[in-house]
């Protein structure tokens, strides 16, 4: 078994549901300061994240990725159980296989055999990891960042090991991702009896127009190679269930993914703007998830494009798709990110995988990066 497939199914054996690491990135510390690694471990609540550094200086290449995963959902539901790693036909099966436990052993393997293979390598080679990508994402690498920005850690280009593959290992480089605004809006009427509507202000009624505006308008028609900004109502709830009562309260829930043409506090102002036009009651709350970023041509980006070529037979699609990453708090660092991981179909689901085939490639890939960008 080779040491890639072998390190995946310990940290997949070890059940790190957001945001308990159950100590994958200890283990992962020992292995690279083993290597000769400045380790520090941050922890931010019940968070952990570590910095593994190797060399000095700039440029700063960091490799970004996290240790927790989502819920497995019912055991039962699963061929082999989510959190004991089983291979069947070329294929290892276990929760956080595909995201991201198998790139994140990729990336300790890669790092090992760059640091042995160039000890005196120009820059900083690093490895960032968090267990809190897939929960609130408040304590990990947002946390991280801040601490960064405080004590002037520079980061030049980052590598996210997130599931970006459609097909076939290597056939997508993401280069930037939208960001992301959530809204919780509740919608004050005056509750009443149904049979007497000039007794009472129905929020549902009031707010229906308002709403069909926001989802209707067309924020922007693109931007480079981001799609249009989309606004997408997830939630209505109102009312006790009762048929004969009109609600005196209407919650809704919105979120917008948008591109680099606005940020969060001008679509905060113009979706607020159309809620007091049509006359609503109201109160919002907003969370922003994050902002757009995107890397544009330069040499992380040609690099990349060069080495998937080489991995997959054709140069990859390059792409802003998907949803939301933890590059989101590194890029504002002023740092050029990419995303680079094996396909993407299982994650999430019931019998999430990873082919071996692509889980062995996995290390090679992200070492020619390293070797392109910081030995050659």
């Amino acid at each position: 078994m080779s040491d890639v497939v072998a390190l995946t199914r310990d940290l997949i054996a070890r059940p790190t549901v957001t945001p308990d690491d159950a100590g994958c990135q200890r283990l992962i510390a020992e292995r690279l300061q083993a290597a000769g690694f400045a380790i520090e471990h941050l922890r931010f609540g019940e968070v952990d994240n570590l910095w593994a550094t190797h060399g000095n200086g700039g440029p700063v290449l960091a490799l970004l990725g996290h240790t927790d995963v989502v819920p497995a959902g019912p055991v039962e539901a699963w061929a082999s159980d989510p959190f004991m790693p089983e291979l069947r036909d070329g294929v290892l099966y276990g929760r956080g296989a595909a995201d991201m436990k198998g790139s994140v052993a990729a990336f300790v393997i890669a790092l090992e055999q760059f640091v042995a293979a160039h000890p005196d390598h120009p820059g900083t080679v690093a490895l960032l990891l968090t267990s809190d990508e897939e929960g609130d994402a408040i304590d990990g690498v947002r946390k991280v960042a801040e601490l960064f920005r405080a004590r002037g850690q520079r980061i030049d280009w980052c590598i996210t090991g997130e599931p970006s593959s459609k097909e076939a290992l290597g056939d997508l480089l993401r280069v930037g991702r939208r960001g992301s605004l959530s809204a919780t809006l509740t919608v004050r009427g005056v509750q009443g009896h149904v049979a007497y509507p000039e007794k009472a202000r129905n929020p549902i009624h009031q707010a229906v127009p308002a709403l069909a505006e926001l989802a209707a308008r067309r924020w922007d028609d693109g931007y480079e190679s981001f799609p249009p900004t989309s606004l997408q109502i997830s939630n209505l709830h109102a009312g006790s269930g009762a048929n004969n009562v009109i609600p005196g309260e209407l919650q809704v829930l919105f979120n917008l993914r948008y591109n680099p043409h606005w940020d969060a506090a001008r679509l905060e102002a113009e979706c607020e703007a159309i809620l007091r036009a049509h006359g609503l009651h109201f109160d919002i709350r907003w969370h922003r998830s994050g902002e757009p970023f995107h890397t544009p041509e330069g040499p992380l980006r040609a690099t990349a494009r060069e080495v998937l070529a080489q991995f997959s037979g054709a140069l990859p699609e390059e792409s802003t798709g998907g949803g939301t990453s933890d590059a989101r708090f590194i890029a504002p660092l002023g740092a050029q990110c990419i995303e680079i991981g094996p396909v993407n179909a299982s994650i999430h689901k019931v019998d999430e995988h990873v082919r071996v085939d692509d889980l062995q490639r996995l290390p090679d890939l992200y070492l020619a990066l390293m070797e392109r960008m910081l030995a050659g």
